[in-house]
């Protein structure tokens, strides 16, 4: 990974203060100055150092979401 993938759908892993890890996916939003800003699928922002990042990839966009059919009248 590299900022040139910023607007490309990721999934990063980073180490937490406490030694522990925590995934994060969705759009690379910016990578400036260390930090990763990555956009979630509920809209919020994850702020990660660069520091902290463990792995990272690029990975596709989600597949569509299919609505429950209905039943038949």
């Amino acid at each position: 990974m590299s900022p040139s993938d910023v607007g490309r759908r990721v999934s990063l892993r980073r180490r937490l203060p406490n030694g522990l890890y925590s995934d994060v996916v969705g759009y690379l939003q910016a990578w400036v100055a260390g930090e990763l800003t990555v956009r979630r699928r509920d809209g919020t922002l994850a702020t990660i150092a660069e520091a902290d990042l463990v792995a990272g990839k690029v990975v596709p966009p989600p597949p569509e979401r299919r609505r429950p059919s209905r039943p038949p009248e």
